[in-house]
């Protein structure tokens, strides 16, 4: 029996699966609990979809994926800063019909180039397939967004609440606002291996959706997600070996579950507040 449940940690691709998840888990986490307060969600999506073109167009110039990934995941997010300042149009508009565009882009580029990269693994990853070159390019990514995440906090925080106010007391605000989305395309660049595109989002999202519903303090905010994320990845990958499933979206499954729990959760204490008042 123990034999049995030790099996996954005998072979190195999961082991390697187990690494990756680890090291992409911090600056996800961190990023997603500033996305679901900024109201930025949908720009993760945007980025992580618009990703696409750029990987392709790499690959025919023969240089690494993951600058051609973060080179079109800025020029998404500056598109759309600039369409959405200088037009009528919203930015959740403005972002749908960008991160559409630039994906179905990437779409037809990639029928019309011959390559050896599948597109399977980059829209929904290759966890089991992970090199040492991917964790230590995921490794050093992980590091820098996570270590810039730490040290600006309260900085990024008071940016994302109120931009007049960090404005009025001295922060570059622009520097920070650009800064944030060229971390959220490095981190999505990290993930690229992990989860791939589509379902990076899920890790930018749920972490930081979870632990909104479970805590009011945004330093406990961090924390629940980080640990929520860790957790979720141990057990999807670990799952997915026994029932023979791919780890990504068993990962978000999980994701989805503690989120559901979640909601439940902060719905009853609403509910018994509410009694309490009454």
């Amino acid at each position: 029996m123990l034999e049995t449940l030790l099996q996954p940690f005998q072979f190195s691709f999961m082991t390697h699966a187990f690494w990756i998840m680890a090291i992409v888990s911090i600056p996800t986490s961190l990023l997603s609990c500033y996305l679901v307060l900024k109201g930025w969600s949908l720009m993760g999506d945007a980025i992580s979809h618009a990703v696409l073109p750029g990987v392709v167009v790499a690959y025919l110039l023969n240089i690494p994926l993951i600058i051609g990934a973060f080179c079109a995941g800025m020029l998404c997010a500056l598109a759309t800063g600039f369409l959405s300042e200088t037009s009528r149009v919203k930015q959740d508009t403005v972002m749908g019909i960008v991160f559409s565009g630039m994906f179905g882009f990437g779409i037809v580029l990639y029928t019309k180039v011959t390559t050896d990269v599948h597109l399977d693994h980059i829209l929904f990853g290759n966890m089991l397939g992970v090199s040492s070159d991917n964790l230590w390019t995921a490794g050093a990514i992980s590091l820098g967004v996570s270590a810039l995440l730490l040290a600006k906090r309260r900085d990024l925080l008071l940016q994302s609440f109120d931009p007049i106010q960090a404005q009025a007391v001295g922060l570059p605000v622009g520097l920070l606002h650009y800064g944030m989305l060229a971390m959220i395309s490095l981190t999505i660049v990290a993930t690229l291996s992990a989860v791939g595109i589509i379902l990076s989002i899920g890790l930018l999202i749920a972490p930081g959706a979870i632990a909104f519903l479970v805590t009011k303090r945004f330093e406990h905010m961090l924390v629940v997600s980080v640990l929520v994320t860790f957790v979720s990845g141990f057990l999807g990958i670990y799952v997915s070996f026994f029932i023979d499933s791919a780890p990504a979206p068993t990962i978000i499954l999980i994701l989805t579950g503690f989120f559901i729990a979640a909601f439940k959760r902060a719905a009853k204490l609403t509910r018994q507040a509410t009694k309490t008042q009454t």
